[in-house]
């Protein structure tokens, strides 16, 4: 940075600046050293800082280089922000040296706006960082990390001035220009840049999912970067956390119908994703402008009191509440479709309550929870296409093999299962919870404020007198000690109280004049009874278990199984394969698929950066009448897209059907794309009719369909491949 004019730049992808207080004690602690070294005139060696890597950037000029910072930010920024403190601690007493601080690694004197900084950085902390190097503070860029990095030096400067030495700041700044030494590794023109930080990124640099995936994306944006970033992503980064984001870009993938990714490989998902076929700049913007929009969305979801219904408000508290992450990908669903226009806000609240439902249900009738991640994440692929949205989730989550409990099961479990010992804690507390709500008194109780516990109402501890009034109801082959095992922890024998020790072990006749006074109306219930055994416990839980139905709504009835949602990444895999100049429609799509022209056409519309999705026309080479460009699609002129693709058309407007592709011939399509070239051996025979013995390519991909995809789409497949390709 030392020297002639030139330019750092900080390339959009890479993080923000996040250097601590921990990292720049270290360092201040190794400048120190090397500048006491100087002053003894010690013959140690440098300190190293490791090294930086550097790209030429697209905008060099022979006169004036531009690089691309592609690993070393961080500690350029801190080194710049310390030269910056201590040009501006001598400004006043010593301006020339500060000028020269100044010009010598801060700015380009020559140049104006950003071309003036030396270094230019990710544009989040572009502005506070510019303040800082020209001098120009204010209010709006006092906070931050790139502002507190400047405060520390200035500090420690000043704990370091000795007025008898006036010679140690000009030591602490030949420390940090002549001891700290980087080593420049630079790339040539030409190289990939990308693959270079991915490299670095495995070697130890420990990149989350989210920041591999923006560097992706912003490297595949070199004209529209800049403002890509500026509406979509730097909004999108400011309200969420990296976490957040890591999680809303998994949703996304998710709601693209992919129910078997996983977080951890988000970005290689992703990525792939992209690569399969010609996707540009276009599209990446796409993918990031629908990302921004579904993260306001997420928003919601992680903040409920930024919904404005106040149905769907609650429904997202309550879940909140509940921890249920678990359900992002389905809620996600539901507020995108209603934001789409597909439902309105009650039937949304009434799709979160079936959601509610199947979670309170199942934890009270105590089915295991592990399978749920699969559950949800399968919702967007599963979600039938031929009923409203809420009445499909409803009919998808009442899948037998869902396990979502009946009314039936939930008054039995209510009346057997010891609901106390189930579930975490606060699962519990918020079931007991809407229960005293739906007695819906004139003076709802606070749950916020009011610090509830769950109590036990007959004791876990019982003393005589509630042991003889166990033995008043006992059958004669249940001794006292196991009916009180069996009903201690049941539902009808729990309530919510903010006296918990004071209740503890007491008498019925004592715990009574505690509950009258509560605010809670199950407490008073509970009081006004004469008596508290097994008789009276079996019927509150039986009063529950009415309740509970009538809070949570029950599954349907003769669903049946859920089956496995469609293999859209075939769809996009054979559409991504279209050569040039063809073209196909929904139905021989469908055909292909083993699925549904419908269905087709929904997915189509409502999923981002399929490569060539617009080149799926109706059977006679018409633009459906009901395509529509998806939201995050750029959209334009649909038949000058296709024209630019190669596609011919009629006088009546009618794509040439001489170049429409039919389901056979997606078929053919894909299993030639796997046709392997080894060892340099000529392959251009065609496979597909190779000799007795050996594997065709046909045979191959039936093969390889087996291993991932179910037997009803490896069937569907193998009934569109001719006779002759495979044996």
């Amino acid at each position: 940075m030392q020297g002639r004019a030139q330019q750092f730049q900080v390339p959009l992808y890479q993080r923000t600046y996040s250097w601590t207080e921990k990292h720049l004690r270290q360092l201040w602690s190794d400048i120190l050293e090397q500048a006491e070294l100087l002053e003894s005139g010690g013959k140690a060696n440098t300190h190293f800082l490791g090294s930086v890597v550097l790209a030429p950037s697209p905008q060099n000029e022979a006169t004036f280089p531009r690089w691309l910072v592609v690993d070393g930010q961080q500690r350029l920024t801190t080194l710049a922000l310390a030269l910056a403190a201590i040009r501006d601690h001598i400004a006043k007493d010593q301006p020339e040296e500060a000028e020269r601080i100044d010009e010598e690694y801060l700015i380009n004197k020559r140049k104006n706006g950003n071309d003036h900084l030396r270094l230019l950085p990710t544009q989040a902390d572009r502005t506070q960082f510019a303040a800082h190097i020209r001098g120009a503070v204010t209010d709006q860029v006092a906070g931050g990390g790139v502002a507190a990095a400047y405060g520390f030096f200035r500090r420690k400067l000043v704990e370091a001035e000795d007025p008898a030495a006036p010679q140690d700041v000009f030591r602490i700044e030949q420390a940090i220009t002549s001891r700290l030494t980087l080593v420049a590794v630079t790339a040539e023109r030409g190289d990939n840049v990308h693959r270079i930080f991915e490299s670095l990124n495995n070697t130890g640099l420990k990149l989350s999912q989210a920041d591999l995936l923006r560097n992706y994306l912003f490297m595949r944006l070199p004209t529209r970067g800049e403002h890509v970033y500026e509406t979509y992503w730097l909004p999108l980064q400011d309200s969420l956390s990296n976490d957040e984001l890591e999680q809303l870009m998994w949703l996304q993938l998710v709601l693209d119908g992919d129910d078997r990714v996983r977080r951890q490989d988000l970005y290689t998902a992703q990525q792939q994703r992209f690569e399969h076929g010609e996707v540009g700049e276009p599209e990446i913007e796409a993918y990031i402008k629908e990302l921004h929009r579904h993260g306001t969305l997420f928003r919601r979801m992680l903040h409920p009191e930024e919904e404005p219904d106040a149905s769907v408000r609650a429904h997202l508290h309550r879940l909140d509440a509940w921890q249920a992450q678990v359900t992002y990908p389905a809620l996600m669903l539901l507020l995108d479709r209603r934001e789409r226009g597909e439902l309105d806000s009650p039937a949304t609240a009434r799709a979160m309550s079936y959601i509610e439902s199947f979670l309170v249900r199942r934890m009270i009738c105590r089915v295991p929870t592990n399978n749920l991640n699969r559950i949800f994440q399968a919702v967007p692929g599963q979600l039938p296409l031929d009923v409203p949205v809420d009445q499909g989730l409803h009919q998808l989550l009442s899948a037998d093999n869902r396990f979502w409990p009946d009314d039936d099961e939930l008054r039995e479990k209510v009346r057997t299962a010891p609901f106390y010992q189930y579930g975490r804690w606060h699962q519990r507390r918020m079931v007991l919870e809407r229960l005293e709500e739906s007695y819906e008194h004139p003076e709802p109780v606070d749950f916020a404020a009011a610090q509830l516990t769950i109590e036990h109402v007959m004791p876990q501890s019982p003393g005589d007198e509630w042991l003889d009034m166990l033995r008043e109801d006992a059958a004669d082959s249940e001794s006292t000690e196991d009916q009180h095992a069996r009903l201690q922890h049941i539902l009808g024998n729990l309530t919510l109280t903010a006296v918990n020790s004071e209740l503890s072990n007491h008498p019925f006749e004592r715990k009574q004049g505690l509950l009258q006074g509560s605010h809670l109306e199950m407490n008073r219930r509970i009081a006004a009874t004469e008596r508290w055994g097994a008789t009276e416990i079996l019927a509150r839980a039986d009063e529950l278990a009415e309740r509970a139905i009538g809070l949570w709504p029950a599954p349907l009835r003769g669903v049946g199984r859920a089956e496995r949602s469609r293999d859209w990444h075939l769809a996009h895999q054979v559409l991504a394969a279209l050569p040039h100049g063809t073209w196909t429609s929904y139905g021989d799509l469908a055909a292909f698929l083993g699925s549904g022209a419908q269905a087709v056409g929904t997915h189509l519309a409502n999923t981002c950066a399929v490569a060539n999705a617009y080149r799926v026309l109706t059977s006679d080479g018409k633009v459906s009448d009901g395509f529509r460009w998806a939201p995050q699609d750029t959209g334009g002129d649909i038949r000058a897209r296709l024209a630019a693709d190669g596609i011919r058309f009629t006088i009546s407007g009618a794509a040439d059907l001489a170049q429409r592709l039919t389901s056979d011939d997606l078929a053919l399509l894909i299993a030639g794309a796997d046709e392997d070239q080894t060892d340099g051996e000529d392959t251009t025979q065609d496979t597909a009719t190779a000799g007795q013995g050996e594997e065709t390519r046909a045979d191959r991909f039936i093969r390889q369909l087996t291993a991932d995809d179910s037997p009803e789409t490896v069937e569907a497949v193998r009934t569109l491949l001719p006779s002759s390709a495979h044996r």
